[in-house]
């Protein structure tokens, strides 16, 4: 069904639309928006791929009538995963929407790989910046700006972790049965399944072996079922230009249920400076005030935050790995691997000095 006049503007020279050498194709795809629920009227005018995440593709789109959106795909060379990952993506956004979650709205799924080669949905522009590097405006001369903004990255996940999974339809998004007791292990194989990419070495991580022992021996005896975003950092969010508040969460590629305390972990390992902000510059909540925040919003309890954190930086740092491996099979960037290689080593060394008592 076409929303809208389908006459609105002339046909545009399909040429000149960016296709991301190759990862749209606009023979097809414009007649997809165009019997899609996607807002406006009209077909696609301009179209511009958008910087920002090494794991997927975002493209501006722009109708006849001038309604924008953001069409998001997997990657130029997709995991055997990445059609489940966008379905999944949709469908949780979908599920949580009006439910206190700053969040893009989800327009419409293509789950017809033969469109564009991929899976993919289209989904709401929203207006906003990464709040990553130097920040624009009252963020950077005010501190009592930079101190809300993250209260408030602590306020959207705490608003996702009262959500209950069965009460949007997502209680069979997972496995929770045996959640904490499958981390240390899933994630090691993970990490061995790297070997599989021709050029690969690896894995070259101090200490590996040590957090994922401890991890082992000091497990949590309590588990909450909710659901997680997964890679929950600054990087991945939407800050508004005139109020120190988000717009959006974005980049839901990891989410599944699970204990949602790790999505608070993974925010407090991150602002280590993984990408997202140093917690020590003037104004940003510290340790301290970003755990008691949470806490008040969700009631649950913070007695083992230091495992969490532990367990946080063990997942991330071979999930960063796994970017690393890809470049040595030439499927990402030298520089990307390289980067995230030792953003992993950082996050390994973080982890045993948590482990050692010498980390806050």
């Amino acid at each position: 069904m076409t929303n809208g006049a389908p006459g609105v503007g002339a046909d545009p020279d399909q040429s000149l639309l960016e296709d991301g050498d190759g990862l749209l194709d606009w023979s097809t795809l414009q007649a997809w928006i165009a019997q899609s629920p996607a807002p406006g009227s009209g077909p696609v005018v301009t179209s511009r791929l958008l910087g920002g995440g090494t794991q997927n593709n975002l493209f501006m789109l722009i109708r006849a009538d001038g309604t924008p959106m953001v069409l998001r795909r997997p990657p130029r060379h997709p995991r055997p995963n990445s059609d489940e990952t966008m379905l999944r993506e949709a469908r949780v956004l979908t599920a949580i929407e009006g439910r206190g979650v700053p969040q893009p709205v989800c327009h419409a799924v293509c789950d017809d790989p033969s469109v564009i080669g991929t899976c993919f949905f289209v989904m709401s522009a929203v207006e906003g910046f990464a709040p990553v590097g130097d920040l624009p405006g009252r963020y950077g001369t005010d501190p009592d700006w930079r101190h809300r903004l993250g209260l408030a990255m602590v306020d959207a996940i705490a608003a996702l972790a009262r959500i209950r999974p069965d009460d949007v339809g997502l209680g069979g998004l997972g496995r929770p049965d045996g959640w904490l007791e499958r981390q240390v292990g899933r994630w090691r194989r993970q990490l061995e399944s790297y070997a599989a990419f021709d050029g690969y070495d690896g894995p070259d991580l101090p200490g590996v072996d040590r957090v994922g022992g401890w991890l082992e021996a000091h497990r949590p005896d309590d588990f909450t079922l909710g659901i997680i975003h997964g890679d929950y950092h600054l990087a991945n969010v939407m800050a508004d230009h005139d109020r120190p508040e988000l717009t959006a969460v974005l980049d839901w590629e990891l989410t599944t249920l699970g204990d949602p305390r790790l999505d608070l972990a993974w925010l407090l390992t991150t602002s280590g400076g993984v990408g997202s902000f140093e917690t020590a510059a003037d104004g940003f909540p510290t340790t301290a005030e970003l755990v008691n925040r949470y806490a008040d919003g969700t009631g649950l309890p913070l007695d083992d935050l230091t495992w969490w954190r532990t367990l946080a930086c063990y997942k991330l740092g071979i999930i960063l790995e796994g970017t690393n491996a890809r470049a040595a099979a030439g499927r990402a960037p030298v520089e990307t691997g390289r980067d995230l290689h030792r953003r992993a080593v950082d996050l390994f060394d973080q982890a045993s000095d948590l482990i050692d008592g010498n980390r806050v």
